[in-house]
């Protein structure tokens, strides 16, 4: 049956407030219409798509859960937060929200306190908003320079005079925002980057609200694809539990994943696509979350504080994270980088010299209990979001491109959304569009929908 895009749509609303089921482990299945690699929010987002046009797909995931850089820790502590990605956006356009409260999970607006330290203490009224006209000044700067004709850093069009104000707006533009330092980062690529300034929080956590989108999907774990053999008219993804012949492949790896080698590939994929990757390279986020029971620290709910630094060793809280005794040291950029490589030892030791310099050695000698993630030494993510190197914006559409019967997905093919779970599921749903088109089972009709949102961007939420 081939169906058209309007009835496919009004299926996927269907398919979306159907009976959850929970997946449950199954053989390897030999063959199916779309094969998916990868089950974080591309993988189940592409996953849902196929199944609402009731094409038979399968999802191979590597790691032993549902999420990719998605993933929910409900064992660490008393409370669940998210080892990675925290937030959604775009509350207007992302069906993930509709998803969500559908499926019975609590979403809302996150709140948005925020704070500047300056030492031992909060920054003054004035002080803020000179750290706010800095911001504006940098981000014009950036927004200029990427109207040029040749792509160059953001770091290296930064105002000269920022004075006080250097570091933290070098942070919040570039390490806590896209996981690289400024100097790494193309100012083409930042300037595109749509708004992120309304974060939507789950409740349960956004790794539960993707295991949860999932549970439909026919998903087997710990099965990594090793061997891709790929044709204009079919592929062959090869794991350890055996083939799976299918018409298509939707490969939702990260770009430094798609470097590594991890997956061959016969023929092996164009050197253009590779090259591509290698222009979008993940950045470094990690959490450090500690334990303070008393709020030790006086700040609110979800508070999110920066400091006055001159120096990269900084970092990001977020603070009493859903009312919680968590709060999260958020590291980034090069200097999260080289803090992660050191181990969870070391990062919990910066955690609590940074708050030492910040509240006091009263609020530190608080700490109960500590917990890190390594998303750079997780083997089958191996860093946090793509961000695009000077030069290298453009390869956000060739890695979009069709190769063969696949179609690669991720927020490092989303041109705006890039380094979200928006973006990630946006480009999931674009990939099973075009293989489901490929396979001859989705037509467009004339008054088609744009895939990708198209608002303006404006600057980050700090």
């Amino acid at each position: 049956m081939t169906i058209t895009r309007r009835s496919f749509l009004s299926a996927s609303a269907a398919f979306a407030a159907a009976p959850v089921l929970r997946a449950t482990a199954a053989p390897l299945p030999r063959e199916a219409d779309i094969v998916v690699i990868g089950a974080g929010a591309a993988g189940i987002a592409a996953a849902r798509r196929v199944l609402a046009a009731n094409r038979k797909v399968v999802v191979v995931e590597a790691s032993s859960q549902i999420g990719g850089r998605c993933i929910t820790d409900s064992s660490t502590f008393d409370v669940p937060f998210d080892r990675g990605a925290r937030w959604m956006h775009n509350p207007e356009t992302n069906p993930m929200i509709r998803l969500a409260r559908s499926a019975g999970l609590d979403v809302s607006p996150a709140p948005s306190g925020q704070k500047m330290r300056i030492g031992r203490r909060n920054a003054r009224a004035g002080e803020t908003e000179d750290f706010l006209a800095a911001l504006v000044r940098a981000n014009r700067a950036i927004d200029e320079a990427a109207r040029g004709k040749l792509d160059t850093s953001c770091g290296s069009v930064l105002p000269k005079d920022l004075g006080d104000w250097a570091g933290a707006a070098e942070f919040v533009l570039g390490a806590s925002f896209a996981g690289k330092d400024l100097k790494e980062l193309s100012a083409i690529d930042k300037a595109r980057a749509q708004d992120r300034n309304a974060p939507i929080a789950c409740r349960q956590g956004l790794g539960t609200l993707i295991a949860k989108l999932g549970e439909q999907a026919p998903i087997v774990l710990s099965t990594p694809a090793s061997r891709i053999v790929w044709s204009n008219r079919d592929v062959s993804v090869e794991t350890p539990s055996g083939k799976i012949a299918a018409r298509a492949a939707i490969i939702t790896v990260s770009t430094n994943v798609l470097m590594s080698g991890a997956i061959k590939f016969a023929p092996d994929i164009p050197k253009r696509t590779l090259d591509a990757a290698s222009k979008l390279t993940l950045g470094s986020y990690d959490h450090i979350v500690l334990q303070l029971p008393g709020n030790p620290l006086g700040l609110s709910r979800d508070d999110i504080l920066i400091e006055q630094s001159n120096s990269t060793r900084t970092a990001l809280m977020y603070a009493n994270i859903g009312g919680s005794s968590l709060c999260s040291i958020d590291i980034c950029g090069s200097f999260g980088r080289d803090l992660s490589e050191q181990g969870e030892k070391a990062m919990a030791a910066f955690a609590k010299e940074w708050i030492t310099k910040l509240f006091g050695s009263e609020a530190t000698a608080a700490v109960q209990k500590t917990a890190a993630t390594r998303w750079n030494a997780s083997p089958y993510v191996m860093g946090a979001m793509s961000a695009a190197s000077p030069g290298g914006q453009l390869s956000r559409k060739v890695l979009s491109e069709p190769i063969g019967n696949m179609f690669l997905a991720g927020e490092a093919t989303h041109d705006t959304l890039w380094g979200t779970v928006d973006g990630a599921w946006e480009s999931g749903e674009r990939a099973a569009d075009a293989a489901l088109r490929k396979i001859g089972a989705l037509k467009d009709e004339p008054a088609d929908v744009p895939t990708q949102s198209t608002r303006k961007r404006r600057a980050p939420r700090h």
